[in-house]
């Protein structure tokens, strides 16, 4: 069951709309502003689940998921990708690397609480 959540993003007013929709959904949210970021706040606090964007300065989303696959103590961890890449390759790739759903901005709250809830 999914009660905390690191929400990555690096645009400040997409990371605090997916906080305020986590958090007013009942969830423990921690944020990061890149994919480094996330992989560093990961090692310090394991949430229970990951909401990243992709495109990200420093490390994106795509290189973060497949760091935190190959960790063996984040492996089991799942990402929700949530970004504006909405081409069926670029969600095939981030299937590829372990991501446990895609949402494509721009989203509805239903679109990405739906999909957490499926976990």
């Amino acid at each position: 069951m999914v009660r905390t959540i690191l929400a990555v993003d690096d645009n400040p007013s997409d990371l605090g709309r997916i906080e305020k929709l986590l958090a007013g959904a009942g969830y423990q949210v921690s944020t990061a502003n890149n994919g480094q970021a996330a992989l560093d706040a990961v090692r310090r606090s394991k949430p229970d689940c990951i909401v990243m964007d992709v495109n990200m300065p420093v490390m994106d989303g795509f290189a973060a998921t497949r760091a935190l696959r190959n960790d063996p103590s984040t492996k089991d961890i799942p990402v929700v990708l949530v970004t504006a890449k909405d081409q069926k390759a670029d969600k095939a790739w981030g299937q590829l690397l372990g991501a446990k759903g895609y949402v494509t901005k721009p989203y509805t709250d239903a679109d990405v609480l739906n999909v957490i809830r499926g976990l």
